[in-house]
């Protein structure tokens, strides 16, 4: 069962990965837009480009697990942090779902914080 973990181990930090590097490419193309919505919510438009770095340039050193433990923290961060902003909403029931899917996403990155990448990443490679 063990020589099943490290592709575990990427299968899972790709999958995890995949989602912000989406949303961050998201945003790129739709910056004037992302910013409107973060106004909408309380949240400065101008902090668009921050949250475009953290999620494309953190999700794609997540990718190839390259300084793990340490994007899969500030992504963690930045998880709990985007649902406590935008997701608040219990009363309707969407938001209560994402809000959760936010904390579950959390949960993931933490795993990976607590355990690093695995064999098949770039920081695997550095320890050999």
């Amino acid at each position: 069962m063990s020589a099943l973990y490290p592709i575990a181990e990427l299968v899972g930090r790709i999958l995890l990965s995949i989602m912000f590097v989406l949303a961050g490419l998201n945003k790129l193309g739709n910056m004037e837009g992302t910013a409107g919505y973060m106004s909408s919510a309380g949240v400065p438009g101008e902090l668009v480009i921050p949250v475009i770095i953290t999620e494309l340039g953190f999700g794609l050193l997540l990718l190839v697990g390259f300084m793990t433990r340490l994007m899969a923290f500030l992504l963690g961060g930045f998880t709990v942090f985007a649902a406590l902003l935008f997701h608040l909403d219990f009363g309707d029931q969407m938001q209560t779902i994402l809000f959760m899917k936010n904390l579950a996403i959390a949960g993931g990155l933490g795993i990976i914080f607590a355990n690093g990448a695995g064999p098949l990443s770039i920081d695997g490679l550095r320890r050999r």
